[in-house]
């Protein structure tokens, strides 16, 4: 006879999880605005339903001489008793509306680190504002974001500009994915240095989302 699985209840261990459990806090947004961080990744499944996107921030040799692109990179740390291998993965999870978090995870298998990214990137959420993308737009579109910001990481650069409906998402595919997780439409993506650095890349567009809410937090105080 099988066993039957049983669903594990969540048992809030923070103020601001028992206040979701409670049903005082019924939005993501108000989550992330009350005034003490997100500490357990329950809060935000309880809140909101995310799609998740993982970056391919690995890579072995292709055919041909190329690189194949992969969801993992592989590390290997020495032991006494010899190298002990482990994975590395980044994934962006977003409502493809107004949150976004950014998470890396690290394990021995390639799903278990992606599942510990996952688990990282929820009690790293952002709000994303938005604006119409252009002062003669004079309606409530809101598709794109209210004003230009600039994210750096590594030696990658990343400024976000507004841009008015019709645009679209003028952006390498990389950013474009980040971009629709945050539920922007409209927008002008400009990119410097090593952009070939995809975990660069991926942290640059998310430093600049996150100073434009930083921004946009400190406007409206």
């Amino acid at each position: 006879m099988a066993e039957q699985q049983t669903e594990e209840i969540w048992k809030p261990k923070t103020k601001l999880g028992k206040k979701v459990a409670n049903g005082e806090i019924s939005t993501i947004v108000e989550a992330l605005d009350y005034q003490r961080p997100i500490m357990e990744p329950e809060i935000v499944d309880q809140l909101v339903d995310l799609d998740e996107e993982v970056i391919l921030i690995g890579g072995t040799p292709g055919k041909g001489g190329g690189v194949r692109r992969t969801v993992s990179k592989r590390t290997a740390r020495m032991h006494k008793s010899g190298a002990r291998y482990s994975s590395n993965a980044m994934t962006v999870m977003g409502d493809r509306n107004r949150v976004i978090g950014l998470g890396v995870g690290e394990s021995e298998d390639t799903r278990a680190a992606i599942e510990d990214a996952n688990r990282a990137a929820k009690l790293n959420m952002i709000k994303v504002p938005k604006g119409n993308g252009s002062w003669e737009d004079t309606g409530e579109d809101n598709s794109s974001i209210p004003f230009k910001v600039e994210g750096k990481s590594g030696s990658v650069t990343v400024e976000l500009k507004p841009a008015p409906r019709g645009t679209g998402l003028a952006c390498s595919d990389e950013v474009k994915k980040i971009m629709e997780l945050a539920g922007i439409e409209n927008i002008w993506v400009k990119t410097r240095g090593t952009t070939r650095t995809r975990e660069n890349l991926t942290r640059a567009t998310f430093n600049a989302l996150k100073k434009l809410d930083e921004m946009k937090t400190r406007d409206d105080q």
